[in-house]
């Protein structure tokens, strides 16, 4: 297909049942590429292309912006891992 294709790809990984090892990451693709990228173990954006980093210098200087996106940790991950894991401990 002809075009530009843009993506936004958000995971939430953990190994322990206590979920203290959770973490947030939220990538943009451009073209199937990860361009910018939010670790909440890093805490703040990274780029990993000239536009990415731009982007993600942007980003980093506005306090509102990281203060949301470090919030979606406990407001995505933690809180549909704690549904999950209850779902799954009361069926064993």
């Amino acid at each position: 297909a002809n075009g530009y294709y843009y993506s936004r790809w958000i995971k939430c990984m953990w190994s322990s049942h206590d979920l203290s090892d959770m973490v947030f990451i939220d990538n943009y693709i451009f073209n199937k590429d990860v361009h910018i990228q939010f670790n909440s173990t890093v805490g703040e954006y990274v780029g990993y292309t000239e536009h990415g980093v731009y982007n993600a210098r942007n980003w980093n200087s506005d306090p509102n912006i990281l203060q949301q996106e470090r919030a979606e940790l406990e407001r995505v991950c933690k809180h549909n891992a704690e549904i999950r894991q209850s779902t799954v401990t009361d069926k064993s």
